[in-house]
């Protein structure tokens, strides 16, 4: 009994010691064979003090050892805003709030005539927080079906709507790796943006499938919840933070600051790791239009040809819309 009690306990410990070495591979410093070394060699020394070190007590012992030098390491990996970034996330969105009035900085507003040939263009705008109507929800695909990018956008009765994507801070040159987002590579980064610079980018020049659905929101837990994301902006202006593909990205990010204003928690489902699903799982729960069958729903929400359509439209957001059922009652 005590034999199979060991082996179970080793697994967790091999599995944890296959990450530290992965993230030791990716995060120390110096030359890439180097570093493959130093993880694989971590792992080794697991292994060896599993298989080898005797009794039980000692073994843990090592184990502690071992692993209490990783997180020494691992705490050293901090994050930072001052690094040379690449132009689309070089300025951090900053929020006041005074009465009704948020004034929102560096909110982008890029004109694109390509993915990378753009005319930097950022604003600051100032909405009133009273004339929010509510809030919509983009699901853009760039792969597989299983994954997709969300983006919430709030609808305001006097202005343009404001879209706010969760996403990595990438330095000048740097190309998004899903592997290296679990070990600390890239810094957390709110993008404040025009639809017709957010969305328009990946219909237009990405190539890639977005839905748009209007979700069942009150316009007060709307306006919460955008004050919830401007804290987090602004706290990131001062305190940068890791991204982590796993438990820190873009649809986590959102049930995150959703707890935060709501009253109860919301049930864990698999769709919101696997979140390319998540719009099933939101019609499931009644949080989008349920008057028509999914799949007509779904049809109807795909903003691709429109955007195309809109180019950069001053009612480019108009006219994505066009077509969608209306938002349900909250």
């Amino acid at each position: 009994m005590k034999r199979i009690l060991a082996t179970l306990a080793a697994v967790p410990a091999v599995l944890a010691a296959l990450w530290c070495g992965a993230a030791l591979g990716f995060r120390c410093p110096g030359p890439t064979v180097i570093r493959h070394g130093i993880g694989g060699l971590f792992v080794i020394g697991v292994v060896a003090t599993l298989a080898t070190v005797r009794p039980f007590p000692r073994k843990l012992g090592a184990l502690a050892v071992l692993f209490g030098v990783f997180a020494a390491f691992y705490a050293t990996v901090r994050p930072s805003n001052d690094r040379d970034w690449s132009p689309e996330v070089a300025r951090l969105p900053r929020g006041e709030v005074s009465g009704n009035t948020l004034t929102l900085h560096n909110v982008r507003n890029f004109q694109y005539r390509g993915d990378t040939d753009f005319t930097e263009r950022w604003e600051t705008r100032a909405y009133d927080l009273s004339a929010i109507e509510g809030a919509d929800l983009f699901l853009s695909y760039w792969g597989s079906p299983m994954i997709a990018h969300t983006i919430v956008s709030w609808d305001f009765a006097d202005a343009p709507p404001l879209a706010i994507s969760i996403e990595t801070r990438k330095e000048r040159g740097e190309e998004y790796s899903a592997v290296r987002g679990f070990f600390r590579e890239y810094e957390l980064y709110y993008v404040a943006a025009d639809e017709r610079d957010l969305i328009g980018v990946r219909t237009n020049h990405r190539g890639e499938e977005v839905y748009l659905y209007r979700v069942r929101m009150s316009p007060a837990t709307a306006r919460n919840l955008l004050l919830d994301y401007v804290a987090t902006m602004n706290a990131l202006a001062t305190h940068p933070r890791w991204y982590n593909a796993g438990v820190d990205n873009c649809t986590t990010g959102i049930r995150v600051h959703v707890e935060h204003i709501s009253a109860r928690a919301r049930p864990w489902d698999w769709r919101i790791l696997v979140n390319g699903y998540g719009d099933q799982l939101l019609y499931e729960r009644g949080n989008i239009d349920t008057d028509l069958p999914f799949d007509e729903l779904r049809r109807r929400s795909l903003v691709v040809d429109r955007a195309k359509a809109a180019g950069d439209s001053p009612d480019f957001s108009t006219r994505i819309r066009d077509g969608l059922p209306p938002r349900p009652e909250p």
